[in-house]
């Protein structure tokens, strides 16, 4: 009989050690340490069973010329918003590890993309809800389902296994990582050494069988996935499920993609039935109004590859305390800090003893540099108590010295702001180069200093 062997692992960050610790050398967290058995002895068993032709099989090395490329296989979702955001579909044997806050959709997206891909047979696993629950859920989201979805409520991964080789489904989805265990790991479900342990024989099976398998991850209080980083580093994709609760509306991000970019999104709105999609996110972060408001500026933004306009809302007024204060909403409060210095230092506005309030519409938060002239028109629309017209748009970037830098796909911007009515976009002088501005109908503003911007708007 083997010797059982432990090891001791931080409960924050997964750095194993030899000994218990009181403070972590790798996130420097103190008293993380947890003892946990690493092995349980020897004559363990293979996790996924493999035909004897896989299990002899021995890879060799290969020369990068003689290696053949085939296109990537993907599978087509009915959720085009899910296909944008992992890079065209679903690549068969990829592992996607999908995070987010409890209670915030990621079950119901799972749930809905199992009972919607017509003709294909999935495994929808959950070791936290009854079938009673799901089935409740599914009766709201798809009363007829249109694919072959059976529901498998287990926590046992040799369990799990053993019900795959039966079933051989297209797709697995696992509802979640962390209410899994392995019997080769004697620690509680959950934990560093169990969550690496599972995860490490889903990528076996989906690798060997080609078969995409989805994970829910939790998270934890400070919006990381809960686990060891390694979870993240092993899996192929990492989506994030962002948004309030208190809004209808969802934000599904790609913060690691091997098959796509890592950098696109998908915008949700929840309802009754689900979750829709939302092909056009720029006319719902944009408010119906009939006449402009004082601190209300629209600026085009991209994320990912997709251009939308939102809605920026700020909000100067006289501080009764002799202590102003800065919020931000949706936006970076140290880049709020530096545009108002910006603003004081350059144009001369006095601010230093200003409430400023900053919001970005529709829940969202925004970390393009391009809203960065949107949000100083506000600020001094709203200082000045004079509006500015609602058909008119930014994109440019602010630098310290006051001028306005150029940004990024400026031709897509300019042509969401002509396809959604705008008559007029303020940009950078130096995305001039290369833009043929006769094949735009929305008037154009080029500009280089914020003092321009406030002649032409303010007179």
């Amino acid at each position: 009989m083997a010797k059982t062997k432990t090891s001791y692992f931080c409960q924050s960050c997964g750095y194993e050690s030899a000994k218990w610790l009181g403070k972590c050398p790798s996130c420097q967290q103190w008293n993380t340490f947890v003892e946990e058995v690493v092995e349980k002895g020897a004559g363990n068993s293979p996790d996924w069973k493999t035909s004897s032709n896989t299990l002899s099989r021995v890879n060799k090395p290969a020369k990068v010329q003689e290696i053949v490329y085939t296109e990537d296989h993907r599978l087509i979702t009915p959720d085009k918003e899910l296909n944008r955001v992992l890079g065209g579909g679903i690549v068969g044997g990829s592992l996607v590890l999908i995070g987010g806050e409890p209670g915030i959709g990621k079950s119901t997206l799972m749930l809905q993309v199992a009972l919607t891909i017509p003709k294909l047979k999935i495994l929808y696993v959950s070791g936290e809800e009854s079938e009673q629950q799901i089935k409740l859920r599914a009766e709201r989201i798809l009363p007829h389902p249109v694919s072959d979805c059976y529901i498998l409520t287990e926590t046992s991964t040799q369990n799990i296994f053993k019900q795959i080789e039966i079933l051989e489904p297209s797709l697995v989805i696992i509802d979640s990582i962390q209410t899994l265990h392995s019997a080769h790991i004697e620690s509680t479900p959950g934990s560093v050494s169990q969550v690496r342990e599972c995860t490490a024989e889903l990528l076996r099976f989906a690798k060997e069988t080609n078969t995409p398998v989805f994970l829910i991850g939790h998270i934890t209080k400070d919006g990381m996935i809960a686990g060891p980083k390694i979870l993240e580093h092993m899996v192929d994709t990492v989506l994030q499920f962002e948004g309030d609760r208190h809004h209808v509306y969802r934000i599904l991000r790609a913060i690691k993609n091997r098959f796509g970019a890592a950098s696109e999104l998908g915008i949700y709105e929840m309802s009754g039935a689900g979750l829709r999609e939302v092909s056009n996110p720029s006319e719902i972060l944009l408010s119906q109004r009939d006449e402009p408001l004082s601190g209300v500026t629209i600026s085009a933004t991209m994320e990912g590859m997709r251009p939308m306009l939102i809605e920026t809302q700020a909000l100067v007024s006289t501080s009764p305390y002799g202590t102003p204060q800065r919020s931000a909403t949706g936006f970076d409060t140290k880049r709020m800090n530096m545009l108002l210095a910006v603003l004081e230092k350059r144009c001369g506005f006095k601010l230093g003893a200003k409430d400023v309030f900053l919001n970005i519409a529709g829940g969202i938060r925004v970390e393009d540099p391009s809203i960065d002239l949107g949000l100083i028109a506000a600020i001094i629309s709203s200082h000045e108590d004079m509006p500015v017209s609602y058909k008119t748009c930014f994109a440019a970037e602010v630098g310290l010295s006051g001028e306005i830098r150029a940004v990024t796909r400026i031709e897509q911007r300019i042509a969401e702001a002509q396809k959604l009515g705008f008559e007029q976009i303020f940009i950078s002088k130096y995305n001039k180069k290369g833009l043929d501005l006769s094949k735009y109908e929305i008037e154009i503003k080029t500009v280089s200093k914020i003092e321009e911007v406030f002649n032409l708007l303010f007179g």
